[in-house]
Order: structure tokens, then sequence, then C-alpha cells
């Protein structure tokens, strides 16, 4: 049973293992309150601290974590579950989840309705739309 509910999202991220000499480029498959879901080509051994680097935001994302399970997937090689070693990584995460989200509105209603916004405007309309859907993080989220 999941300890913590995750929310889907496709984000590009870098995973950094003290066995590789560069990072490993990786997509998120989702983010919870406690870790990522990593899709991977390689496996990533059981209990090995990785360094987690997200740059499709600004300032990047970057956090250590620890990896809590690894998984085969026909469809995309390795499913690697890692755990934020920091409570407020796994808030900055959730944030980052957020702005991945506005962008990817934004970027779909110039694609859809052809209106091109500022970033400010798809944050407010994102809020405005979504925001009340997306679970909060916290010890009172379920109250």
């Amino acid at each position: 049973m999941r300890q913590f509910i995750r929310h889907p999202v496709d984000v590009p991220v870098e995973v950094g293992t003290p066995s590789a000499d560069t990072p490993s480029a990786l997509h998120t498959h989702d983010i919870s309150e406690g870790g990522l879901a990593l899709r991977s080509e390689r496996p990533i051994a059981l209990g090995a601290q990785v360094a987690i680097r997200i740059t499709y935001v600004q300032p990047e994302f970057f956090a250590q974590a620890r990896v809590a399970w690894c998984h085969p997937r026909e469809d995309v090689g390795f499913e690697v579950g890692v755990t934020f070693l920091d409570a407020e990584d796994a808030f900055r995460a959730r944030m980052v989840e957020q702005v991945c989200h506005i962008e990817d509105y934004r970027q779909s209603v110039h694609r859809l309705e052809g209106r091109c916004l500022s970033a400010e405007e798809a944050a407010s309309e994102w809020i405005a739309q979504f925001a009340e859907d997306f679970p909060r993080i916290g010890p009172d989220r379920f109250h």
C-alpha cells in the first residue's frame, strides 16, 4: 500500500549516481509528497543515494534522494522510486510539479487555441481552473 498520494507528471530529470561518470537523463513518472517515480533505461541499485536535478524550471531544482525500489517494465526499461532525504526538498518538488503543470497548460492553450500566454497569465488561468483540484501537502491535507 502506498504511503503517499502520487500525481502523474512527465518532466525531464538528471540523476547522478556514485557509479556514473555523467548523470543519466530520465523522465519523472509521478511525484508524491515523499519522492519521485522515474523511468530509466538502466536499473539503479536499491538504497543508492542519488542527486536529482530538474532544469525544466528556474531556478533549477536540486535534491538528494535514496532509491527505495526499482522494478523492470516492458515499455520503459525500469521504473525507479526515490525518496527525498530532506522534507523541504519534497515540498519544493511539489512546487516544481505545479510549475510544470502550468507550463504544460500554457503550451496546450497555444497549440489548441492559438493564444500566447505569458507565464503569469498561464499561472493565473491554471490556478483559477485547476488549483482547487491539486491536492494540498502537509499534515492538514487529510482534514
